[in-house]
């Protein structure tokens, strides 16, 4: 690897853009936990990955807001701390992305249910914190994490660029798990896609002509659908320009510097909770009209979803054929 090129300067309107993406990421992950909070029917075993990985968002997003608003010239003991939770975090928060993509795999596709996936769900814990962890403590005892010059980074610490194997560090810090996601996502979300169009293509040979619902179906189909090709291509769009720095740091090229790439890196490192909140809050109805039900008329009281004492119990509607066969996509 070529030496070092000078330090990135970060200029103030660079800072102000990544500090706003920083604000609007905690925002985010922030309302997506409190909707999990606040709506208890709403916790599917989908929304609670969510959920994780809306906690390692929400470090990520606080760690960089404070190393960029330090914007550090030098190392220190603050850089190395910085550097160790953002690693931490965004490291996790790859694993944990992964990890929903691979959940809906093997929920829609295998069919894996009951015990299985709660088995499943401990080992996400283990993986996608237990991973993180010990790449961070090693990172941090042998001296790996502090001043990188804002060439990989924009404002923030992670691995000294001053470390002969830095590299190797740099991969085993995000860059390795962040490749493997741009892989892993794609093929996860495609893999499902297909399987649901495959399936809808079934049923319709078994819908009566006057049916009226497929209407209705269709749309929450094509919504889900849409959905499943936006999250791997989000994903992918923000991240890609640390990506692009981290080659162009390799070669040592003046490119690094460029303001238009530090700002769109500062952007896809930091807002990925905001887009997460776009996509499982603003985006999704049922979760889109409680919580605007709660905004415009906090103080209004709410329906219970539960039946009054002594109150018969409604019928139990018949599950349709699709229901059992194809899952609903969590969080369309």
């Amino acid at each position: 690897m070529p030496s070092p090129a000078p330090p990135t300067e970060l200029l103030p309107w660079e800072r102000a853009v990544v500090l706003l993406s920083c604000v609007l990421s905690a925002l985010g992950s922030g309302l997506l936990v409190a909707t999990h909070a606040l709506w208890p029917d709403l916790r599917s075993r989908a929304r609670r990955l969510l959920l994780f990985l809306s906690l390692a968002d929400l470090l990520s997003a606080a760690s960089y807001f404070y190393g960029v608003l330090q914007d550090f010239a030098g190392p220190s003991w603050d850089c190395v701390l910085q550097g160790a939770l953002s690693t931490f975090a965004n490291t996790s928060s790859f694993f944990w992305t992964v990890a929903i993509a691979l959940y809906l795999y093997l929920s829609i596709v295998r069919a894996a249910r009951g015990p299985s996936t709660e088995h499943l769900l401990w080992a996400f814990h283990l993986v996608s914190w237990g991973v993180p962890l010990a790449i961070t403590v090693a990172a941090v005892s042998l001296k790996k994490i502090g001043y990188d010059a804002s060439d990989v980074s924009v404002g923030w610490c992670w691995i000294n660029l001053e470390a002969e194997d830095r590299v190797m560090w740099m991969l085993l810090t995000g860059k390795l798990w962040e490749m493997l996601a741009y892989v892993l996502l794609p093929l996860l979300y495609l893999l499902v896609r297909k399987h649901i169009n495959r399936a809808h293509q079934a049923l319709s040979e078994y819908r009566p002509i006057c049916e009226v619902r497929p209407l209705q179906q269709g749309s929450s189909a094509s919504m889900a659908d849409k959905k499943l090709i936006l999250i791997p291509l989000i994903f992918i769009c923000l991240r890609v320009w640390s990506t692009v720095r981290f080659v162009l740091t390799l070669c040592g090229s003046p490119a690094v510097q460029a303001p238009v790439l530090v700002v769109l890196h500062g952007i896809g490192n930091t807002f990925q909770g905001g887009a997460n909140c776009i996509m499982f809050v603003l985006c999704t109805r049922a979760v889109r009209t409680r919580l605007l039900s709660l905004l415009c008329c906090p103080c209004c009281p709410r329906p219970s979803t539960q039946n009054p004492p002594g109150a018969p119990t409604p019928p139990k509607m018949r599950e349709s054929w699709e229901s059992r066969r194809v899952p609903e996509v969590p969080s369309t």
